[in-house]
């Protein structure tokens, strides 16, 4: 598992201006005003997609800018809205604010929406502004800027894919062509001691993670080899790539060696063999992988594996194999898991919330409310509405009421004062 991160600058579009107009009609020679409103700016929207596995697309374009609205028109029309621009990320994204660190939503469900930009209002033509004592405004509103911020997308990656195989057929170098990972990579055996991820990247929206599971050897299930730490990671991919050594030149044979891969596999988690699996024969440009390879294909074809013959030195193959990978992992269903807290290895989030009274003062703190007040933006009133939410919600306000505090008194909460509205 590792952090990918992103990045990103979202900049929502302005509101187009009301304008100021006047009825001229033949038959209305005392006309009024006719000014129509400006349209509202196109919001920036992040989507919640599970078919996006990685945050990969956003390295290559790190600005996005919504659609202005357009100005109102005479007769009393209004200027068209800009357009939303929707960005799809995965499911169990954390969004921070890249300035503050604060958290402002965690995208943990599918097709789940926030506004993290929201477009500016589009301005009052001057028809608005007509009363019965001011029936000819001569001024309209202009349309307000949209809301503009750096963020940070930040996503837990676990692996769609494990390369698996003995030690030394070629795994570490395959990771690195199909993926930007750079791992040690040596000619003896256990050169990996954890599992090394990278981000295949197929084609726009569609990325996955591959990890190279080292250390499977035989009694990997009883723990040799540092097995159960490997073999638990192999746990949360959805397919599996095995990798065998075409050439025998390790002096092992590849139908072997894949039967006893499968067999710790299995005597670790019955589940495992039943995980979707391809073969890489690997190694095709040494001296006597052809035979190794018709070998592999009379055993294993019929059994209704798709065999993939590569070369990881002369990277002959790879693309097929890459583009596999993905048209398999397409057609597989992604299961989500509970992690247990050994695998997961991360302290659990503290979710205290503090409220006392010191010295006549009312306080609220703790490391929520932290986050929660670093993720508000107080000129905006969506977002300060959903932090009085949350402090209603979390028991803060009845808890501020216990310690008896009264309407207008001070309260600190992380540092500082607000005044207390029931």
């Amino acid at each position: 598992m590792f952090i990918d991160v992103a990045k990103i600058h979202v900049k929502a579009g302005k509101g187009g201006d009301g304008i100021v107009a006047w009825r001229r009609e033949k038959y209305e020679p005392a006309g009024g005003p006719y000014g129509g409103d400006g349209g509202n700016g196109g919001s920036i929207i992040l989507k919640a997609d599970e078919g996006i596995r990685t945050l990969m697309d956003f390295r290559y374009k790190r600005s996005y800018t919504g659609q202005n609205g357009e100005d109102g028109r005479t007769k009393k029309q209004f200027g068209k809205a800009g357009e939303d621009i929707i960005l799809k990320v995965p499911v169990g994204t954390l969004v921070k604010d890249a300035n503050t660190e604060g958290v402002i939503v965690d995208l943990k469900e599918k097709d789940q929406i926030f506004v993290i930009a929201r477009g500016g209002r589009g301005g009052r033509g001057n028809a608005k502004f007509a009363t019965a004592t001011r029936q000819a405004p001569g001024f309209a509103e202009p349309g307000t800027k949209g809301q503009e911020r750096d963020i940070t997308l930040e996503l837990k990656l676990l692996a769609d894919v494990g390369l698996i195989g003995f030690p030394n057929v070629g795994k570490s170098t395959i990771l690195s062509i199909v993926s930007a990972a750079k791992p040690k990579i040596a000619n003896y055996h256990f050169t990996t001691l954890k599992p090394n991820l990278g981000v295949v990247r197929v084609g726009e929206e569609k990325s996955f993670v591959i990890a190279d599971i080292p250390g499977l050897i035989e009694g990997a299930h009883q723990g040799a080899g540092l097995g159960h730490d490997f073999l638990r990671h192999i746990e949360r991919t959805r397919v599996l790539v095995h990798v065998l050594d075409t050439s025998g030149s390790e002096g092992r044979d590849p139908v072997e060696d894949f039967y006893k891969i499968n067999e710790e596999l299995g005597q670790y988690n019955i589940k495992l063999i039943d995980k979707p699996q391809i073969i890489v024969a690997n190694k095709m440009d040494i001296l006597g992988a052809e035979e190794g390879l018709a070998k592999i294909k009379k055993e294993f074809e019929p059994k209704g594996y798709k065999i993939y013959p590569v070369s990881a030195a002369t990277s002959g193959g790879i693309d097929e194999l890459k583009y596999a990978i993905w048209d398999l992992l397409s057609n597989t269903e992604i299961i989500y898991e509970t992690f247990d807290e050994q695998f997961m290895h991360e302290e659990d989030i503290d979710t205290s919330i503090i409220v006392k009274k010191e010295d006549g003062n009312y306080i609220v703190e703790g490391a929520f409310i932290e986050r929660l007040l670093g993720s508000t933006y107080f000129d905006d009133v969506d977002s300060l509405r959903y932090f009085q939410d949350m402090l209603r919600k979390k028991g803060v306000i009845d808890e501020l009421k216990e310690l008896g505090i009264q309407e207008y008194e001070s309260v600190f909460i992380c540092g500082y004062e607000f005044e207390f509205f029931d």
